[in-house]
């Protein structure tokens, strides 16, 4: 075999798989009933009409396994159909017959590659032999060979429009779990940074400054409190339609992520120019990739005292850029959050950078042109 050819064998069966049966397939097998009986009541000129008319009524019972078994309900169709036109000494005269194109556009439609090249070669076969059939002229082949393509064509197109759709379903539920990776891992791993950093503070603390202790220890109750109350806000929006959503984090919710108590690292936040000129995605992408930076300066720094937040508006878009003064890299090799950082800025046609400073310490670099705010 050439390659198309056994690529077309080696085809599986349509996806997604086709129901088992349908209400419409009952309906169906009811009018073609209905069909052949008034057809052979009115057409008194059909020879063996009546003969026909019982062929067909049994046969169209193939229309409920036609999509399970479409290579075996085509073939039983044509067989039968040609034994019977060989008695009756002819083709068949009703237009009842035209129920078997549903059974040629199952085959095309559900089965496997190989299932359709014997489908295929069977319809040619049967073609052919109607040539020996007395009555049968050249038109009536060509016009039958012409339906016949045109039925197949309607059945691969929509069986490629199918898989299409299902993989392009496929596609967005990546898209969402990658999207709530992100979010679970910029959202809740920052206060979890921040709890694991004010526990070791407390215990280094816990037999010199008990009041230290307890400011550590009430810090820790709030990050967890926000941690749960964000993790309840995600799930409610997964399990249900309608569930209440939390605010979109914006521009001005940065300065939650300063800190200037005296404790390490203390977080600066200077923002530039006018928020109001940021639209609330990009403001929500920027509060979420300095969170991130400002979590992995907490995590991964080494002597990091001081982390700086700086987010400046132009007229060309919006830079932000969150500096530690640690020693050596935040970070030896890009994690996923590094990553979910880079996939947030290219969503809105920008770029983030991260690497460390000639100075020491380490830059996240984010430039987010205004040409890509409207994505």
């Amino acid at each position: 075999m050439t390659s198309p050819v056994r690529a077309l064998w080696d085809a599986p069966r349509a996806v997604p798989a086709p129901p088992r049966f349908v209400w419409r397939d009952a309906v169906l097998v009811g009018a073609v009933v209905v069909a052949a009986l008034l057809e052979a009541a009115l057409r008194t000129d059909v020879p063996w009409r009546w003969p026909w008319a019982v062929a067909l009524i049994g046969l169209s019972a193939a229309l409920l396994w036609r999509r399970t078994h479409p290579l075996a309900m085509l073939a039983v169709a044509l067989v039968a159909g040609t034994v019977m036109g060989w008695a009756a000494g002819g083709d068949p005269r009703l237009f009842t017959t035209a129920y078997f194109l549903v059974l040629l556009y199952a085959l095309f439609r559900w089965a496997s590659g190989r299932e359709m090249i014997l489908g295929g070669a069977l319809v040619v076969l049967g073609t052919a032999l109607s040539l020996t059939t007395a009555g049968t002229t050249l038109g009536d082949i060509v016009g039958g060979i012409a339906v016949a393509v045109a039925t197949a064509s309607l059945g691969v197109a929509l069986r490629w429009r199918a898989r299409a759709r299902a993989r392009d379903l496929e596609q967005a539920r990546l898209a969402e779990r990658v999207q709530l990776a992100r979010d679970l891992h910029d959202t809740v791993a920052h206060h979890v940074s921040a709890i694991a950093i004010q526990a070791q503070a407390g215990t280094l603390v816990v037999a010199k400054d008990p009041a230290a202790t307890a400011q550590a220890l009430r810090t820790i109750e709030a990050e967890a409190t926000q941690t749960l109350r964000e993790m309840r806000a995600m799930v409610g929006v997964l399990r249900a339609d309608h569930a209440p959503l939390s605010p979109t984090p914006g521009l001005a919710d940065l300065q939650a992520l300063a800190v200037a108590d005296g404790t390490a690292p203390q977080v600066a936040v200077r923002v530039q120019g006018d928020p109001v000129e940021v639209p609330s995605p990009v403001a929500a992408a920027v509060f979420r990739l300095a969170q991130e930076a400002v979590t992995n300066a907490r995590r991964h720094g080494h002597g990091v005292r001081r982390i700086d937040i700086d987010v400046n508006i132009t007229a060309d878009g919006l830079q932000l850029t969150v500096d530690d003064d640690g020693k050596g890299a935040a970070s030896t090799a890009p994690g996923y959050g590094i990553r979910g950082m880079q996939e947030r800025a290219a969503m809105l046609g920008g770029r983030c950078e991260a690497g460390p400073r000639p100075d020491g310490g380490w830059r996240v670099a984010v430039s987010l042109p205004r040409t890509g705010w409207g994505a």
